[in-house]
């Protein structure tokens, strides 16, 4: 395939998935900046840092322990913490969900036009075939059975039918 092609491609896969971006409302911008946060390691060290200080200062001599051991109002931000930030990456899994459901529904179109299109070509060579004198060719059973419409729903039955069910 030509470079050329494929930069097409490209172009296009960019293009929805920058659209996709920008019709983010500011509210989920915000989910996915938190999300990013709280997956990278400088989320990491920073709670490290803020956790050892907090344990420290409450552990030290000669200050005024505002937490002391066992740490219960740590423990509570804590939980509160993880609550919180459970809910933002869930409700960021969710969208992200839907936009892969969008994408393998956009593949499902594609191939199925692609079936169709290729079965159009078998016809059309079967004929080809026929024209030139090679009814062997033309007439073999594995190519006259691809040359059919495949139904999508029977093959989606026939699925369904052969999966093992829990």
């Amino acid at each position: 395939m030509p470079q050329t092609h494929i930069q097409e491609h490209i172009d296009v896969i960019a293009k929805h998935e920058q659209e996709f971006l920008s019709q983010r409302t500011q509210p989920q911008k915000l989910v996915d900046n938190i999300a990013l946060f709280a997956g990278s390691g400088a989320f990491v060290s920073l709670h490290l840092v803020l956790f050892s200080g907090w344990m420290t200062w409450n552990i030290a001599p000669h200050v005024r322990h505002f937490d002391p051991a066992p740490f219960s109002l740590l423990g509570t931000l804590v939980a509160l913490e993880a609550i919180l930030l459970a809910s933002l990456i869930l409700t960021r899994q969710s969208r992200m969900g839907r936009r892969s459901d969008e994408r393998e529904h956009l593949m499902l179109q594609i191939l199925l036009l692609m079936e169709k299109e290729v079965t159009a070509v078998l016809k059309m060579d079967r004929q080809i075939a026929t024209e030139i004198g090679l009814e062997q060719v033309a007439n073999n059973a594995e190519v006259c059975e691809l040359s059919q419409q495949t139904s999508v729903e029977h093959v989606a039955q026939t699925i369904k039918d052969k999966l093992p069910t829990e």
